[in-house]
């Protein structure tokens, strides 16, 4: 058996070295089944990260739709098929009427990189406003987004980024309706400052639920107010639902939480649960306005066979109740780490929608200190004891759960139990 050193040094030398791996000591994974992901030495982990295979690791009927129209036929969208129209159908009817078009891509990447051109298209502007702690891909043109990672030519004059609406650690010393009057506020400067450097505006982009950020309890009214001003000054409102879709928070969309619709969104990861498929959904006009001008084709994006697993993914999504699970499982997952909380002073804060949990751990509960040693101590040490999860956020100290949208209350129960044991001997 090949040893890990071994591997890791094969890669380095094929790939070059930088190539991020989970772990201090990386996970060699050959198999997955439902919840579960599989070690090269049979050791069996419980898949608490993997928002991508939403319906779970290799799904038999997302399978069976793959090789069957594989089998068939696979090319570019140039040629008539039915299969995108199929699938155009099915999934814009899960968004609000408005929203009518659907354009095909593979990656996040590139879905957020053709709103961005829509949305310069549509308005005439180059200006754009993120937040000051996330990641929406790895273009040159959505790496000048990236806060938490910063693009290697510096950032352009036509970018702003404001404060995430964090309740937790608030930047403002306020509750409630004025906090987010607060984090709005930042907003409605970033814009006033395009204008006085004669930038013209043209849209602000988010994750709905803030998920790089640590998923935060958002101030009430926040995305009201600050897609308000977006909107007042002539932009549009790009929703980055790649982690946030395909009913990873207990409802189909992440910006169902807030009910601000979006004037353009972007799909990815758990689109085609583990096969490369992404989306841009808008508003009929603007997609319509930018294909009249701009010719926007992409080779594999909307093929036959993505097609097929996209309309595979809707069916089991449905057919099992998986948004359904993701709220009721969510919910017993979320109270129990809650009581949690009251056991462990390490943890600060837990927050989650759905299936998808920030648990944000702190060295001083009356200070807020973030503790980013212990999120990596904890996540290591559950890996060991066969449980897979991440850490994220501003600080790198929220551990990160979104385990597939199958995940049940007894996985939750090994999952609970298995995190209590480690925290509580640390």
């Amino acid at each position: 058996m090949t040893s890990t050193a071994e591997l890791i040094a094969r890669r380095e030398r094929l790939l070059g070295p930088g190539n991020p791996l989970f772990y201090d000591e990386p996970v060699h994974l050959v198999r997955g089944e439902g919840v579960w992901l599989y070690g090269n030495d049979g050791t069996r982990y419980l898949d608490c990260y993997n928002n991508v295979p939403c319906v779970g690791h290799c799904h038999p009927k997302v399978v069976e739709a793959l090789c069957k129209q594989a089998a068939l036929l696979n090319t570019h969208t140039r040629y008539l098929h039915e299969n995108i129209l199929d699938y155009a159908e099915r999934l814009l009817g899960k968004f609000d009427d408005s929203l009518e078009r659907l354009a095909l891509a593979c990656t996040g990447s590139e879905a957020n990189e053709l709103a961005l051109r829509i949305a310069r298209f549509n308005t005439g502007g180059e200006g754009f406003i993120c937040t000051n702690a996330t990641y929406h891909g790895n273009t040159a043109a959505v790496s000048q987004l990236n806060s938490i990672f910063e693009p290697f030519e510096g950032y352009s004059d036509v970018i702003r980024m404001v404060s995430w609406p964090d309740s937790y650690r608030a930047q403002y010393d306020l509750e409630g309706e004025a906090l987010a009057d607060a984090y709005a506020n930042e907003v409605k400067v970033a814009i006033e400052s395009f204008r006085e450097n004669g930038i013209k505006f043209a849209g602000m982009i988010v994750c709905p639920i803030f998920a790089n950020e640590g998923l935060p309890n958002v101030p009430a009214a926040y995305m009201d107010k600050t897609i308000g001003y977006v909107r007042d000054a002539g932009g549009l409102y790009i929703a980055d639902e790649v982690q946030a879709g395909f009913g990873r928070t207990g409802e189909w969309w992440g910006h169902s939480l807030s009910g601000v619709i979006p004037d353009i969104l972007t799909l990815g990861k758990p689109m085609g649960a583990g096969h490369p498929i992404s989306g841009v959904v808008a508003r009929g006009e603007l997609l319509d306005n930018y294909r009249r001008r701009e010719m926007y084709f992409n080779t594999y994006g909307g093929n036959p066979v993505s097609c097929a697993v996209g309309l595979a993914v809707l069916d089991v999504i449905e057919d099992e109740g998986l948004v359904e699970n993701a709220a009721t499982t969510g919910n017993y997952v979320l109270q129990a780490f809650q009581e949690l909380q009251s056991k462990h002073e390490v943890i600060g804060d837990v927050r989650g929608r759905g299936l998808f949990f920030g648990i944000d751990l702190v060295s001083n509960r009356e200070t807020k200190a973030p503790d980013a040693e212990s999120a990596k101590r904890i996540v290591n040490e559950l890996r060991n004891k066969g449980i897979l999860m991440s850490k994220i956020g501003e600080h790198d100290n929220v551990l990160k759960l979104r385990p597939p949208l199958c995940f049940s209350t007894e996985h939750a129960d090994l999952l609970v139990s298995t995190l209590d044991d480690v925290l509580s001997n640390a």
